[in-house]
């Protein structure tokens, strides 16, 4: 789908949301007369015909006060990126170079525009969560890299100087992880034992991963690595998932080096949120009117200079202070709440 979809109400955001499924979501949340936002707008359109695998959405903050408020949108414009409904990433402001490459950051990381069968309801493809930054392979050939078993093709990690591979994979927020894929050839190079870790405070090498404990000890049969392969994990243990830790000791045939053709993990974020769950509170908002509270574009601007540096929408409309509001204001306690209140009320 091609173009930019203006949401009208906070009713129909979701649909959009569910109806982009796996597909990246990219929301832009904007305010009239907020120059930033018009700047941009020609840039959001152009990428919006640019990048057709992904849907692109628009949200006037004051149009969708609900919405705004559910995803702490303090500052116009804000871009929000999801996938299945779940909230993955953001940026702010008004550079469409760098919002192209976040656009592109996560097109790249695209687990496949096809749902997955074999990915049970309610978890998803985490590859989008992967930080590619803070990952790291020891004993990674030179020429067959880790990268190259984030990708569906035909490239592959393999091992260099012997059979294991100590693989560390670091996640750009806590998840929980529920399974995992982890492909290999069957001329008897896939892997077969591995020993799982997370969390831990420092990279281990091959001696300390041959003596320590794992979080969960997998023997891997042939049908575990083939394509449709689904490797189950001890879902109590994976809870609160930073990074992942995988030592790769052996493969199925005694050959010199392992192969990976595939690998991913199957689960959800930990601060996943179904939106669904949100329901409008009956009662009015205690925001002013667009005139009242806006008046003219100078004191538009002033005011959202204020909101950007000291509330949040949340704050605004059930004039309740969040501890990030706080935190970011320097005043505390009554302090707060009478400096809040007194320019607000």
């Amino acid at each position: 789908m091609a173009g930019v979809k203006v949401i009208a109400n906070d009713t129909e955001f979701q649909p959009e949301l569910s109806a982009a499924g796996s597909r990246l979501a990219v929301v832009k949340f904007t305010m009239r007369g907020c120059g930033p936002c018009l700047r941009i707008a020609p840039a959001f359109n152009a990428l919006s015909n640019k990048y057709p695998q992904a849907t692109f959405l628009e949200v006037d903050v004051h149009q969708c006060q609900g919405t705004a408020a559910t995803n702490n949108i303090s500052a116009t414009p804000t871009f929000l990126f999801f996938r299945n409904k779940v909230r993955i990433d953001q940026y702010q402001g008004a550079d469409a170079v760098g919002l192209e490459d976040k656009i592109k950051q996560h097109l790249e990381n695209d687990p496949g525009n096809s749902e997955d069968t074999d990915i049970p309801k309610g978890y998803m493809d985490l590859l989008p969560f992967i930080n590619k930054a803070g990952c790291e392979c020891l004993n990674e050939s030179d020429e067959h890299g880790f990268e190259n078993c984030l990708r569906k093709d035909s490239s592959y990690l393999e091992s260099d100087c012997d059979e294991q591979l100590l693989i560390t994979v670091a996640f750009s927020q806590p998840v929980k992880l529920y399974s995992m894929k982890l492909q290999g050839p069957d001329n008897g190079q896939g892997p077969k034992y591995i020993k799982i870790f997370i969390n831990l405070p420092r990279s281990m090498d091959f001696e300390e991963a041959e003596r320590s404990e794992p979080t969960q000890a997998l023997e891997l049969g042939p049908e575990d690595i083939k394509e449709d392969g689904i490797i189950q994990l001890r879902y109590v243990k994976f809870q609160n998932v930073n990074s992942v830790t995988l030592f790769v000791q052996s493969n199925h045939g005694d050959e010199e080096t392992t192969r990976i053709t595939y690998f991913t993990f199957i689960g959800t974020p930990v601060q996943a949120t179904n939106m669904n769950d949100f329901k409008r509170v009956p009662g009015k908002c205690r925001t002013r009117t667009d005139t009242e509270f806006l008046g003219t574009l100078a004191e538009r601007e002033k005011q959202q200079m204020v909101l950007g540096e000291f509330l949040c929408w949340t704050c605004l409309c059930g004039r309740v202070l969040s501890s990030r509001c706080r935190e970011l204001s320097g005043l505390n306690g009554w302090e707060f709440v009478f400096f809040s209140l007194g320019n607000w009320k």
